[in-house]
């Protein structure tokens, strides 16, 4: 399908790749990965003819076309959506055009006449090509795709000017999928996507015809997509035919590898250069010592590049609070006559590592501003004892002071018993040298992000309410902050689209839909499994009903919505969530108590049979038979245990 032969690409003459040559076969799904800089997107668009190679050669396929998404830049308007995205489909309008034009040529022209038969020849050749190209079903594709991509039917006909930059950016999506080139090349896909969303694209481009090449900082959606992995990485690039979480292990492998080949090679280096210094004036060893001139310039050196720069921190400890942390009580939240949240109960505890989810427009970040402390229309919002609140806004990086520089905006929000931190904070957050004096307006997105996560350190709290916080963070940045949330002694309420992150965090997932709550007490893995369930016993329930009424309801009926769930019904949800939160807890107990006796189980036996193993122990037949009694009766407890052990895992 693509193949790249000794590409190189130089900026101002730094090597950003040299001499690479790399193939893509048909039906690929390949990411490419590295860290910022490496040249990821700048390969992308050479491949898709937007920049040239400084050297090289790019072969594709007969007929094979390539279309490129950027991360972000696209704005479209003057048309309608649906118009924007039919527009997309460009071949098969101009075959349906010629269709219709063929047609009425056909209804003008004489049956007998030669012209005839050539115009009706060439209408069946197309209608054939138009009908296996999808012609016919292409308003369908359309409405699913837009569909897939969130966008709702009432959203069809409005101007996409009318779209934000977000939206705009999934419109290019559709087009693109639309189009179907023989390779999609697509930079960061899901930067502007929810989760469900995402899930669609994923199962879009698992069975998508053609060969994809994309970037992307969700681990999740590269695990579940891409079966290879690329990395552009030492001006060059390596392929790992595997998923993205089997490339972090062999790529370490591989690293190390290289580094112990690093440091034999600068041992026999040293070695010949030593030899050399030591014989260089000897006439005797004039040869041997030109011998190891020579050997060392044949001598290919192994240059390793420096290492990756990795956020180290911690949050500060939590100060004690109360078992509950936060309720809500019946509380309304609405914007004019639309409620949001309607009369929606919430009890947030201690501990508990809480995930907002649900798609865009269903009120995640409304429900997070309230937990912060915005207005609301009814009900109650009570903080817990001693709650000591820390709230990250998804726009939090924006309201930063483009005027001051990193150091001062971190500074006019600092304790006084902070300040001779700052540095080091700063230092955590890769902000060195005389990057602390940059100004907040010439930072990056993921730079931005970095500097207002660094502020939460700067006083203790125990709750921390935190909205898209992986947001423009690279897959190392987000990686540490999970590892410093898990390790967090308080308690976090998040939204993020990231389910990687998601379901490395969770404790308990709460669903925003339709202006009510749904808790599951689990990770994401839990609660998709959970709803899986559900769609699958709403399927049942709908094809018995279907097998029961087939005669009495019309084919052309719309299926019935599912019936709206009570109070008592979300009460008693809620309390069989609790129960099965109880069951959990005394679950983990009862295992930590088997591993422990295991353990001393274990040790006991370690210790029995270095006293038999000792000289002269079976020297009194009595003692030998008591501990061959005890040795069997130990490894017959062993077994017990683990048995346990595997029952309640």
């Amino acid at each position: 399908m693509l193949q790249l032969i000794d590409i190189s690409k130089d900026f101002a003459g730094t090597p950003l790749f040299t001499a690479i040559s790399w193939h893509l076969k048909k039906g690929e799904r390949v990411a490419l990965v590295g860290e910022n800089g490496a040249g990821k997107s700048t390969l992308m668009k050479i491949i898709a003819g937007l920049n040239e190679a400084s050297s090289g050669e790019i072969q594709f396929a007969r007929g094979a076309k390539a279309a490129y998404l950027p991360q972000d830049g696209i704005v479209t308007s003057g048309h309608t959506l649906f118009h924007e995205a039919r527009a997309a489909l460009s071949e098969l309008l101009a075959m349906e055009e010629e269709l219709h034009r063929l047609g009425q040529e056909l209804e003008r022209l004489p049956h007998d006449s030669g012209e005839h038969a050539t115009a009706l020849q060439r209408y069946g050749e197309l209608q054939e090509q138009f009908r296996h190209q999808g012609g016919y079903t292409m308003e369908a594709e359309i409405g699913t795709v837009l569909k897939g991509l969130g966008f709702s039917q009432a959203d069809w006909q409005r101007d996409c000017g009318e779209f934000s930059g977000g939206w705009q950016m999934r419109i290019a999506l559709a087009r693109l999928l639309l189009q179907k080139p023989d390779v999609l090349l697509l930079d960061e896909p899901t930067n502007h996507l929810d989760i469900e969303a995402r899930n669609w694209l994923e199962e879009y481009l698992c069975s998508y015809p053609g060969s994809v090449v994309l970037v992307s900082h969700d681990r999740f959606f590269m695990d579940r997509v891409c079966s290879r992995i690329s990395e552009v990485w030492n001006h060059a690039i390596t392929d790992y035919h595997c998923s993205y979480s089997n490339y972090l292990v062999q790529r370490e492998e591989r690293v190390t590898a290289q580094r112990e080949a690093k440091r034999r090679q600068d041992e026999e280096i040293e070695k010949s250069e030593d030899f050399i210094r030591r014989f260089r004036y000897q006439a005797n060893k004039a040869s041997l010592v030109q011998s190891r001139i020579k050997q060392l310039e044949k001598v290919e050196r192994i240059v390793l590049p420096p290492e990756r720069k990795k956020i180290r921190f911690y949050f500060p400890s939590a100060p004690k609070s109360g078992k509950i942390v936060m309720e809500l009580r019946g509380l309304t939240k609405a914007y004019g006559d639309h409620a949001v949240l309607d009369r929606v109960d919430l009890v947030i505890e201690k501990g508990e590592r809480v995930a907002l989810v649900g798609h865009n427009g269903a009120g995640k970040s409304t429900l997070m501003s309230v937990l912060a402390g915005a207005k609301f229309q009814g009900g109650e919002r009570v903080e817990g004892h001693n709650a000591i609140m820390d709230y990250f806004a998804q726009d939090q990086a924006s309201v930063l002071d483009v005027t001051r520089t990193a150091y001062d905006e971190l500074y006019a929000g600092a304790p006084y018993e902070m300040v001779p931190r700052l540095r080091d904070i700063l230092g955590a957050f890769l902000f060195s040298g005389d990057d602390i004096h940059k100004k907040v307006g010439v930072l990056s997105g993921g730079e931005r992000n970095r500097l207002a996560l660094a502020k939460m350190l700067l006083r203790p709290s125990n709750l921390l309410l935190m909205d898209e916080p992986t947001n423009h963070l690279d897959l190392f940045s987000k990686e540490v902050l999970l590892d410093a949330l898990r390790s967090f002694d308080g308690t976090v309420v998040f939204v993020s689209h990231d389910r990687y992150f998601v379901n490395g965090l969770a404790t308990r997932i709460v669903e925003v839909e339709g202006g009510t709550l749904t808790s599951y007490y689990g990770n994401y893995e839990y609660y998709l499994e959970k709803k899986e369930k559900g769609v699958q016993a709403r399927t049942l329930d709908a094809a018995r009903a279907g097998a029961t009424h087939r005669l009495s309801v019309p084919v052309e009926a719309a299926p019935l919505p599912p019936p709206e769930v009570t109070r008592e019904e979300r009460k008693k949800g809620r309390e069989e969530e609790k129960q099965r939160k109880r069951e959990e807890q005394g679950r983990q107990k009862q295992l930590a108590a088997v591993e422990g006796e295991i353990s001393r189980t274990e040790a006991e036996l370690s210790r029995l049979e270095v006293e038999m193993n000792a000289p002269g122990f079976f020297d009194d037949p009595q003692r030998g038979v008591e501990a061959g009694e005890r040795h069997a009766a130990l490894n017959s407890r062993l077994e017990e245990l683990y048995g346990e052990w595997e029952d309640l895992s």
